[in-house]
């Protein structure tokens, strides 16, 4: 579904990405992980656009989307929730979801809403409320499905656990495992690396820009190099 070839990034003379590949089959669970500064978010932010590479290609559904518009990418059914959230925190819950339908006919937009209220009751609760008044998670669940009202093949996460409470946590990745079931194809960044490696089919660590190792998501997780680094082993 998804294949980054030899992507190289930059900002300005800093060498971000370095020769980055990998692949995210349909159906998948594929996680990057890796210490902070590795890379991971600039390569989710240049498969969307936001960034370019110097070299290399991306290709998504066979069609190559490098130097595409972004909102052009989203309509190609490729959404990520962005690192941070992100939500309108001006905008009610409810106009967030329906910025997250621009791409979609109208007609699938109260739909749509619906079925983001299904997936998450509490949002639908907060429907009318300003999202800037939201707790974390809520906004993470916002952000979630502002993202899923554009109907995406795949599902790209930045860090979703992110200053969130254990519980919390737990929350958002019981909904990334229903998503998954769903039959969402989903790219995870994640710090809590044991909590990606364990809804992962398979993982790729990150370090200073470069895939050092790469497996299942059980095997990255006996891994005893990728367990010191990562998993307090």
């Amino acid at each position: 579904m998804l294949k980054v070839n030899d992507i190289n990034v930059y900002y300005g003379a800093i060498h971000a990405i370095k020769g980055v590949s990998f692949e995210v089959r349909q159906g998948e669970v594929v996680t990057l992980i890796g210490a902070n500064g590795a890379g991971k978010s600039t390569i989710l932010n240049t498969i969307s656009g936001l960034l370019h590479t110097k070299t290399g290609s991306i290709e998504f559904l066979d069609e190559k989307i490098n130097g595409v518009h972004p909102h052009k990418i989203v309509g190609k059914g490729l959404a990520q929730v962005p690192e941070g959230r992100r939500v309108f925190l001006q905008m009610t819950v409810e106009e967030n979801l329906e910025m997250g339908a621009y791409t979609r006919p109208g007609s699938e937009v109260d739909p749509g809403i619906a079925d983001v209220y299904e997936r998450f009751p509490r949002l639908k609760e907060r429907r009318r409320q300003i999202a800037g008044t939201l707790s974390g998670g809520e906004q993470q669940m916002l952000a979630m499905g502002r993202a899923l009202m554009s109907k995406p093949k795949l599902l790209m996460l930045d860090e979703p656990s992110m200053g969130l409470a254990p519980i919390l946590v737990e929350q958002i990745f019981d909904i990334i495992k229903e998503l998954h079931r769903a039959g969402t194809t989903i790219l995870l960044v994640e710090q809590n690396a044991q909590m990606a490696l364990s809804v992962a089919d398979r993982g790729y660590v990150l370090e200073t820009g470069k895939i050092v190792t790469t497996g299942t998501g059980q095997a990255l997780l006996n891994d005893d190099a990728v367990k010191r680094a990562y998993l307090g082993g």
